[in-house]
């Protein structure tokens, strides 16, 4: 598939699809000063920022497991939106401890150059 035939709704899955195979995760975002990526317990903000945090989380963390179950995604010209529930599971590497929760994901997506990039994300945890 060339960039100009990938919708919005392919580029978020290549992305879980990514996390999940532990490949890098920073090219799916704008290079962008304003580029800005809540977590479950940080705020990156910057593409430089951006990059270093996932960087870390990548060398940090391994057996990704990520099931959406509720992606919706809207596009409009060279803008589109989308919402997600998605169950995540992941090993933290260092201390071997394993994390399973369900969390909410929604952001902002912008195509430059024929290529979806996110320029906002915020992925939180649903409180038990």
């Amino acid at each position: 598939m060339t960039d100009s035939e990938q919708t919005a709704t392919d580029r978020v899955r290549e992305y879980y699809d990514a996390l999940r195979g532990g490949e890098p995760l920073a090219p799916f975002f704008a290079e962008d000063p304003s580029v800005v990526k809540y977590g479950i317990t940080e705020k990156l903000t910057g593409y430089e920022a951006i990059e270093a945090g996932l960087r870390e989380q990548s060398a940090t963390t391994e057996n990704w497991r990520v099931e959406s179950s509720d992606l919706r995604v809207v596009e409009r010209g060279e803008h589109a939106w989308f919402s997600d529930d998605v169950r995540m599971a992941w090993d933290d590497a260092v201390s071997d401890h394993g994390y399973d929760f369900d969390s909410r994901w929604s952001g902002t997506l912008e195509r430059r150059g024929g290529t979806w990039l996110f320029v906002g994300m915020h992925v939180s945890a649903v409180p038990e």
